[in-house]
This record gives C-alpha cells, structure tokens and sequence, in this order.
C-alpha cells in the first residue's frame, strides 16, 4: 500500500467496519479485550484501513485510526464508478467488484460497503464470495481497489495508444473533451448493448 499520501492533508471520516471481543484464558482467569476494524477515506479517491487492539475499546478504535491513516491509498475511479470488473483473494475470502451505471448506487454488504463508500465510489456491485470474516474481505477489497489502473496508465507502460487498445474509451474521451454529452451517452449505451450480446 502507499506510504507516501499525507492524512493530514486529507479530509477524513472514518467508520468503525467491524469490532470483535476477545477474551484470552490465563492462569489468573479470563482477559478481555478489543480488536476493531476502522476504515478512513475522505470520498474523493483516497481510502485506508486499520486494524487496532485494546482493552478498552475507545484506545482500539484509536489505534485502528491511526493504523488505518498510514495505510492510504488513491484509487482511480471513472465516472463515478470502477474502470472494469476485478476479483481478489485475501485467506478465505473472496471479493468481486463489477462497474455500474449511473444511478445503482452501491450495491454491496459487510465490510465491502463502507469501504467503497469512504473510497467516494457512488456506483458499483460488490459480492463477497467463500469466507464473509470482516477483516479478511477489507484486506481483499483494498488490494483489488488498489490495482485498479486507467486505460491511459496501461497505454503508457505499453507505449501504444488509447485509440488502439481502447477505441470506445477514447471515443468517450474525446466527446468528453469537446462537451457532447449525447455523444457519449451513445458511446456508452453501445458498449452496454455490445456487453450483454457477448
């Protein structure tokens, strides 16, 4: 994950995702204690998460807090949702993530909703497949957040260019840059229709 984005900069919230009471047996009898899930993100790109433990639960969630500030990332989001399907792995847990169109809101349960929301992500499908424990289905929505990469990032790398690797995007790109919104509402349904006849 990237060390290099400064949280204080970053107008934050945060969400507690997940809290988990512990209780370890000893020779003296029973301790108990906190293990908490927090997730910060300031709805424009930027999101994090953090794992912090305690034996009361204001210090676990505070320590997940700052946890979870050192561990931001950016993401890259078009047009309000995910540039493609991704699908990560993390222990036992799976997590699909699907674009969406404008409008569907997001469409996800347990520890995946929060996090895309806090990521500023306003149109996307999530499903958390094999193990729902909270914690392992953050770590896997944060790595496929994170190796999101934009059309112009892959064409840059392999040196081609965005009419080649991407036709419709540039088409898209190009009504943008001169203001045809119906143009790109065209562009855009084709590619619907050309999706569900694949």
């Amino acid at each position: 994950m990237a060390k290099n984005i400064n949280a204080d900069q970053l107008n934050l919230e945060e969400i507690v995702v997940r809290t988990n009471k512990v209780q370890k047996t000893t020779k003296g009898g029973r301790t108990l204690s906190w293990s908490i899930l927090v997730a910060v993100g300031d709805k424009n790109g930027h999101v994090g998460i953090g794992l912090g433990k305690a034996a009361a639960v204001p210090d676990a969630i505070r320590k997940a807090s700052e946890a979870a500030k050192k561990n931001i990332i950016k993401i890259n989001i078009v047009n309000g949702t995910i540039p493609y399907e991704c699908f990560e792995k993390f222990g036992a847990s799976k997590v699909m993530l699907k674009p969406a169109s404008k409008g569907t809101g997001v469409v996800a349960g347990g520890a995946v909703r929060p996090i895309l929301e806090l990521a500023g992500i306003e149109d996307v499908f999530g499903k958390i497949l094999g193990s729902r424990n909270g914690v392992n289905a953050a770590k896997a929505t944060m790595i496929c957040l994170e190796n999101l990469k934009l059309a112009e990032d892959v064409c840059a790398t392999r040196q081609r260019d965005l009419e080649v690797l991407v036709p419709w995007y540039a088409r898209i790109k190009k009504a943008e840059s001169q203001g045809l919104e119906s143009d790109v509402k065209e562009v855009e349904a084709l590619e619907v229709k050309e999706g569900e006849n694949a």
